[in-house]
């Protein structure tokens, strides 16, 4: 381990050498680093060198080698100037996911039995898989919509292969591990995509059979009928239904129901009184988890498999029709015939693995690898002419917010994504939902550095959280082939909607009785009333809060204009044959709402339209 990390560690989070946890802090951190892209890897170590060099160029030593008072005098040079600031608190985040998880790791009681055993799945390792093949269609991706197109093709008798680039990981699996080590496993690159622009948005997504449905909230809201109407009405995508009986059977495959309130937890039973005292409307979220225990672990994987995404709910009825997943399979390019009459077919895939490649072969190409992944598929596959493909792009904008309450609330004891607050949705674009953090990654705006930050750390249980997602206008694009790149510039209207999501959340943890509210501005870390939040707003823009998004939509939008659409209002990719289009990238718009249901019904209507349903 290298000493300026360490030195670095112990500094922010103010060890003293009074605890065992704070000492495993920067081997865990090491840990986090580990499962990050080189360049945000690199970026943490420079700075560790950086400060190691101010410690010795002030001291003549280097930061592992200071007392604790001296660690602390060193940062606090450093974090008296602006520039340095928000470096620090950049530096903080990896910090804080390993910090709480060693704090907590021997007082978190160990998962209950699952719900019930993990139904089969057909899955072979795609070192084992034979060197050529064919199929009667392939599916790219295990998500939300490549499940769907599997299942609906397979149950059609179709022989189906699904090529997912990550692994399958089961319930026990997740039973044994804490979460911060199921998150850096179930995440491409760590969890640490981030889309590029005038306010970088980190923008995490799922890499496992199952897509990002492993390890989202479990939150299922029906598509808003105003989205259907404009989906239909202004691009001329839907079935004549409008997706109503597509929607329908989503519900019925997750199980789709009212969370109880009994299994609840303090985080959203405070959101309910927050909005109750308002006046707001707000209610128990409706999610996929029958049987949910509250283990407040939705993004790092159900412990009890309670949450039915789709590798334990769509994924095992495609097996039993037949179909097979191949994992570790990552897709180079979709394999085209060009001399066909009537112009050029999907022929199959061609797919990388460690030690070489193999192919199938298939007249049928479903591409389900997620809006930011199937745009460079298409791409690598020459099949990437379309002027707008790429584009449209919506990420759903979100921030958090956090009020500390006299009385413990525990927010990681209950269900991880609880209550909706919808009095600011359909009017203002922005949907509350209380949201709490797996237990031991704690919180990103909790202030302060070393024993202030310390401090924070061992009052957290009295925090509650806020998220708050705005539907965004399409401001982003997906760049590049091999390596993705995502460009997404907040529109301004939006910038504002995040202010105006700020300014709800405050006012609603207020209203439930909060003595201050946690910004996770370094320069106003607390406020105590709505008139010093409404201060702090005034002077202050989105860029300045911490701003991640989670559903990406857009990006092969389907629709009936050639011009603006790269999948036709079928989902079939245009300029090709044989090319279905069956994940979030097919959405024209933002769906305004967690997009699951969204998406798996879109999927099942591509493919119920290219069967002739």
């Amino acid at each position: 381990m290298s000493p300026a990390v360490a030195g670095l560690v112990a500094a922010l989070i103010g060890d003293d050498g009074s605890t065992e946890w704070a000492a495993r802090v920067p081997g865990r951190v090491e840990t986090v680093l580990a499962s990050l892209p080189a360049g945000p890897r690199s970026a943490f170590r420079a700075a560790a060198h950086a400060v190691d060099a101010y410690a010795r160029a002030r001291t003549g030593r280097g930061m592992a080698a200071l007392t604790p008072a001296e660690r602390a005098a060193v940062l606090s040079r450093l974090a008296a100037r602006p520039a340095l600031l928000p470096l620090l608190e950049t530096v903080k985040v990896p910090v804080l996911l390993a910090a709480g998880t060693e704090r907590m790791l021997k007082s978190t009681p160990p998962a209950p039995a699952p719900v019930r055993p993990d139904p089969p799945l057909d899955c072979t390792p795609a070192e084992a898989w034979p060197a050529r093949t064919t199929a009667d269609a392939v599916v790219i991706g295990s998500g939300a919509g490549g499940a769907m197109a599997a299942r609906t093709l397979a149950r059609a008798g179709l022989d189906v292969v699904v090529l997912e680039e990550g692994h399958h990981h089961g319930t026990d699996s997740f039973r044994r591990r804490a979460p911060l080590e199921r998150f850096t496993e179930l995440y491409r690159d760590g969890g640490a995509t981030v889309a590029v622009g005038r306010v970088p948005v980190l923008l995490p997504t799922g890499r496992a059979v199952g897509g990002t449905t492993l390890v989202n909230s479990g939150t299922c809201y029906r598509t808003p009928d105003r989205v259907l109407a404009r989906w239909s009405t202004d691009f001329g995508f839907a079935p004549a239904d409008g997706l109503a009986a597509q929607l329908d059977e989503a519900e019925r495959t997750l199980g789709v129901a009212r969370q109880p309130l009994d299994v609840l937890g303090a985080n959203g039973r405070l959101a309910l009184a927050g909005a109750r005292a308002l006046g707001w409307t707000a209610a128990p979220l409706r999610r996929n988890a029958p049987g949910c225990r509250g283990s407040c672990a939705c993004v790092v994987g159900c412990p009890t498999g309670a949450k039915q995404s789709v590798q334990l709910s769509v994924l095992p009825d495609a097996c039993a029709a037949g179909a097979r997943i191949v994992t570790g399979a990552r897709v180079e390019r979709v394999l085209v015939d060009g001399d066909r009459p009537g112009g050029p077919r999907a022929a199959g895939v061609q797919v990388r693995r460690d030690g070489g490649h193999f192919e199938i072969l298939a007249p049928l190409v479903v591409a389900a690898a997620g809006a930011l992944q199937s745009p460079p598929l298409l791409r690598r596959s020459g099949l990437g002419g379309h002027p707008r493909l790429g584009r449209n792009l919506s990420v759903h904008p979100a921030t958090t917010l956090a009020g500390r309450f006299a009385e413990p609330v525990t927010a990681w004891e209950g269900v991880l994504q609880s209550v909706g607050v919808e009095e600011h949705h359909e009017r203002d674009g922005v949907l509350i939902e209380a949201t709490a953090t797996p237990p031991g990654m704690g919180t990103f705006v909790l202030p302060g550095l070393g024993a202030g930050l310390r401090r924070e750390l061992d009052d957290a249980h009295r925090l509650a959280t806020l998220g708050a997602m705005i539907a965004d206008r399409p401001s982003g694009r997906v760049l590049g082939g091999g390596r993705t790149l995502i460009r997404y510039d907040l529109h301004r209207r939006d910038a504002g909607r995040l202010l105006h999501a700020v300014r709800a959340m405050g006012e609603l943890l207020l209203a439930a009785g909060a003595e201050e509210v946690l910004t996770g501005i370094p320069a106003t870390p607390r406020v105590r009333t709505l008139g010093e939040l409404d201060d702090l707003l005034a002077r202050t823009g989105a860029h300045q809060f911490h701003v991640s998004a989670y559903h990406p939509t857009g990006t092969v939008a389907a629709g009936a204009d050639p011009r603006r659409c790269p999948a036709d209002a079928r989902g079939r990719l245009r300029g090709v044959h044989g090319v279905l289009i069956a994940d979030a990238s097919v959405l024209p718009s933002c769906p305004e709402v967690n997009p699951q249901l969204s998406i798996m019904a879109a999927a099942l209507a591509v493919t119920e339209l290219h069967l002739g349903h």
